[in-house]
């Protein structure tokens, strides 16, 4: 994988967890997503 690609990927993972973290936990909870999910959400996410 080439560094480019890599550090778009990681932009985009950390852009992805910071908007996710920013809902609140009734918002997360609408969406059926647990707090604790968010990462593996956000790597499934940038792949």
């Amino acid at each position: 994988m080439n560094i480019v690609r890599s550090y778009n990927n990681w932009r985009r993972y950390r852009e992805t967890c910071a908007e996710l973290n920013r809902l609140s936990s009734r918002e997360l909870s609408d969406l059926g997503i647990a707090r604790s999910d968010i990462r593996d959400l956000a790597r499934q996410a940038t792949r």
